[in-house]
């Protein structure tokens, strides 16, 4: 990338996501351009965390609600063409990411950094994160921890169920990078 280019170039948000209530904390932090919308944050987000975009979702910024418009939903402006870089975000502001409205996924989001692009880097990307995401439909977090406490204890009269329903089994601590970015460099 040459200096005009980099000049010219969006600027790159580093964006900390943490699913609230989860102790520890379960969280990923991502670099995104800055003309980046809505609607593929909700993409990288999907990715990033390992959710499987089944269910409806929606943003909070301020006052404001932003969804995909094909979701009708009362009250929210859509998500299409609100570029990060045009919402008034800063660096330490937080807004907030829900994700299947049932078990209520909710998903803090600091925006931590604002900085000029790298040369050479692929944006999106996912420079870290703790633990791996919850399985869809088990009931949010407090339904996540009791599905960890079911599967680790082999006397649990569900354990052999919840092992079979999550098809086998799971590490609460896997998170493997190199394959998120791998996901993401699919993201346009």
């Amino acid at each position: 990338m040459s200096t005009k280019e980099a000049a010219t170039a969006p600027a790159i948000y580093q964006l900390k996501i943490t699913l609230r209530g989860s102790r520890p904390p379960i969280w990923r932090r991502i670099q995104v351009r800055g003309n980046t919308s809505l609607a593929k944050l909700h993409d990288i987000i999907q990715i990033v965390m390992g959710w499987t975009n089944s269910h409806l979702h929606q943003f909070q910024i301020g006052e404001k609600y932003y969804s995909d418009p094909q979701f009708d939903l009362d009250f929210t402006a859509s998500e299409r063409g609100k570029s990060l870089d045009r919402l008034g975000l800063a660096p330490q502001k937080h807004f907030r990411y829900e994700y299947d409205f049932g078990d209520g996924w909710d998903h803090d989001i600091l925006v931590e950094k604002i900085l000029a692009p790298e040369p050479d880097a692929h944006y999106p990307r996912c420079l870290k994160g703790k633990l791996a995401c919850p399985p869809e439909d088990c009931g949010g977090i407090w339904g996540y921890y009791g599905l960890l406490e079911t599967i680790k204890d082999p006397h649990h009269p569900d354990h052999k169920d919840m092992l079979e329903w999550l098809g086998g089994d799971f590490d609460p601590d896997a998170l493997d990078l190199d394959i998120v970015n791998k996901q993401l460099h699919s993201v346009k």
